[in-house]
């Protein structure tokens, strides 16, 4: 039997979301996929984007919360940040002209995260409706009952 290896990379809102509620929906579908994984002898392929941790990073500055700052700590233990590389340049150049050509573009940083999710072939959890109009990318909402 063939496994199927998925990744995982997880959007502002729903790190925020574990940051904020440690035993939440988010929260609780990760401890899933992990228990799941251990029995499996693997781990968890979820990470997040340097981007993201630029937007939390952002986001303790502004509301400072020591709680906050201990849950990302925690998190980022078992998430990895995935560094942007080179070649995901044009993959943000592409999708920023097709989606500014379709007269639908969204944020510039969503724009790069979305774009990170593409080049890594990535699932990109998110509760962010924005991302519905970039093509070809898979979302998952954890924030949502299963």
């Amino acid at each position: 039997m063939v496994s199927e290896h998925k990744l995982y990379l997880l959007d502002t809102n729903i790190l925020s979301d574990m940051m904020r509620n440690p035993v939440g929906l988010a929260a609780q579908h990760m401890r899933a996929m992990q228990k799941q994984s251990e029995t499996l002898d693997a781990p968890p392929d979820i990470c997040t984007s340097t981007i993201v941790l630029c937007e939390l990073q952002f986001g303790l500055r502004r509301r400072t919360h020591p709680r906050w700052q201990t849950h990302l700590d925690l998190l980022l233990e078992t998430v990895e940040v995935m560094p942007l590389e080179p070649h995901i340049a044009a993959h943000y150049a592409q999708l920023r002209t097709q989606l500014e050509a379709a007269g639908t573009p969204i944020g510039p940083l969503d724009t790069l995260i979305a774009a990170h999710a593409l080049s890594l072939g990535a699932t990109l959890v998110t509760a962010d409706t924005e991302f519905t109009r970039v093509p070809g990318l898979q979302a998952e909402n954890w924030l949502q009952p299963a």
